[in-house]
């Protein structure tokens, strides 16, 4: 991917690199996501995933290659990038002892928002989060799926036109997972989401594109038709595909919850 056509996607990188010591996170991705797109960033444990969103939110600056949000470079335009974007970190940091209406009017002021702009922005996250109950608890008080949408509502109350979204389901139960899919299918128009996550049915619920990383590398990026059709077979489910790409070699279902959970091949006896 050249920088011009980097420039003209929404989200983009080019060959993006970051390096822990002689530990290569991300190594060498390049992908892009358009306008009006919602792209499902999928890989196991440890694959890179967090490092690149962090990377694309000017939280880490990549050791090699370029990335872009909105044609603006995020080395040489960091301050510019962050107000383009909302980024929900893996980790959910919030003021643990602030109250959520506190929180969100200070997130909204550190945004740059007041008066009006302010008022709109605080009832138009409370309303598509339901967030009322809980506006004058602390947020060491609140449930962990209620602190996970008072983060989501700190990475939208400025309205960004770019969201980052690293595991933005974790602690949801699964009635607040549905209302978490279609917000995102409300939100897409006029943006660009990349949310990162571990359920398979999320991705496949509301992906335009897949990205499939692992081991920091890119090994897949697509469609689930495009994907399918890359690993030589037309009808296969993503976790097919999922495992297929990632080296796995068979799909069990947790004893708790049914899950999907990957088993890895055992290394092969060489001797």
């Amino acid at each position: 991917m050249d920088d011009q056509n980097s420039r003209q996607a929404m989200i983009s990188a080019a060959s993006a690199t970051k390096c822990f010591g002689e530990l290569a996170a991300v190594d060498h991705l390049s992908f892009a996501v358009e306008r009006n797109q919602i792209v499902g960033f999928v890989g196991p444990n440890g694959a890179g995933k967090s490092t690149m969103l962090k990377m694309l939110a000017t939280f880490l600056r990549p050791t090699a290659g370029r990335i872009f949000i909105d044609g603006l470079d995020v080395v040489e335009r960091p301050l510019a990038v962050r107000r383009r974007i909302g980024y929900l970190a893996g980790d959910t940091p919030l003021y643990q002892q602030m109250r959520v209406e506190k929180l969100l009017h200070f997130v909204g002021r550190a945004r740059g928002l007041d008066g009006q702009a302010l008022r709109q922005g605080f009832d138009w996250v409370v309303e598509i989060l339901g967030l009322a109950p809980v506006l004058r608890q602390r947020i060491d008080q609140c449930s962990t799926g209620f602190r996970q949408r008072v983060g989501l509502a700190t990475a939208l109350i400025h309205d960004p036109p770019i969201l980052l979204l690293d595991e933005p389901t974790h602690g949801f139960d699964p009635l607040q997972v549905l209302a978490f899919r279609q917000l995102l299918r409300d939100l897409k128009p006029g943006r660009a989401i990349l949310f990162s996550t571990h359920i398979i049915a999320d991705v496949e619920a509301v992906s335009d594109r897949l990205l499939i990383i692992n081991q920091g590398k890119l090994l897949g990026n697509g469609t689930l038709s495009e994907l399918a059709a890359g690993v030589g077979k037309p009808d296969a489910a993503l976790e097919e595909i999922f495992a297929h790409l990632v080296g796995a070699e068979t799909i069990h279902a947790c004893e708790v919850g049914r899950n999907p959970v990957l088993q890895p091949k055992a290394p092969e006896d060489k001797r």
